[in-house]
């Protein structure tokens, strides 16, 4: 369970009173999710890498994910790139009260068909994760325990402990 202390797209560890203070350019939610996923990919040896902002190429664009997952064999195979030349294989786009969620859905289909696996859409006003594969839509709500799907496989918290 991640506490007070988190870890920003900079692998600098910072305290939520810093954050606070002088918040980084992301959002709280984003900044927690890398460090659930990072947390659990280290505890269960799965190897690989966390980002938050890093960009990677899709089907004609570069986008840069809210949080992404990057598996340990295209870290070995693209781990010293600038942008990634395909989408991460788990994504996560936090969506803002002024985001229209039609422009994430379209986003979510674009980086499942550039080589991503699973997208969450995170929702944290109404507190709402959507999970797309490609084969599958899921949505947890407040009181539920989302769950990875295709990849960092056994990650789940608690969508509550999340948006909290």
């Amino acid at each position: 369970m991640v506490t007070s202390t988190i870890v920003s797209k900079e692998s600098e560890v910072i305290t939520l009173d810093d954050y606070m203070r002088n918040p980084p350019d992301m959002e709280w939610v984003d900044v927690r999710l890398g460090s659930y996923w990072k947390i659990y990919k280290e505890s269960n040896e799965q190897g690989g890498e966390v980002y938050t902002d890093a960009p990677c190429r899709t089907i004609g664009r570069g986008r840069k994910p809210d949080v992404a997952y990057l598996t340990p064999d295209l870290l070995a195979q693209f781990g010293n790139e600038a942008v990634l030349p395909q989408s991460f294989p788990l994504i996560a786009e936090i969506i803002s009260p002024t985001d229209r969620g039609e422009e994430f859905i379209g986003k979510s289909q674009e980086y499942l068909q550039s080589g991503c696996q699973e997208v969450w859409l995170v929702f944290p006003e109404s507190r709402w994760i959507i999970v797309t594969t490609t084969d599958s839509r899921q949505l947890f709500v407040s009181g539920e325990v989302v769950s990875t799907q295709k990849v960092l496989l056994g990650f789940n918290v608690a969508v509550d402990e999340l948006l909290a």
